[in-house]
């Protein structure tokens, strides 16, 4: 099972990946290890996560999110029912 998920970051920027482990890749990112991005913003806090039945769908449901505009990523937040 994989998961598609939405970080906060310190300065208020959003980050969205992928992962199998959320709570692991979480860590992973507060620790500096988890990537360019928020190794350099530093994250704060899990702000939404959703199953993906395979790396596939995932990734592409991934890509969907990042091409969102801001307004509509807060608003999928928003109204996230949780895992």
């Amino acid at each position: 099972m994989y998961f598609v998920y939405i970080l906060k970051c310190k300065d208020g920027s959003l980050y969205t990946g992928i992962t199998t482990d959320v709570r692991r890749r979480f860590a992973e990112h507060s620790a500096g290890t988890g990537g360019r991005y928020t190794h350099s913003r530093k994250v704060v806090k899990i702000l939404y996560t959703e199953k993906s039945k395979d790396r596939s769908t995932a990734l592409k449901r991934e890509a969907r999110i990042k091409k969102m505009a801001r307004v509509d990523k807060l608003y999928l937040i928003k109204t996230w029912k949780g895992i």
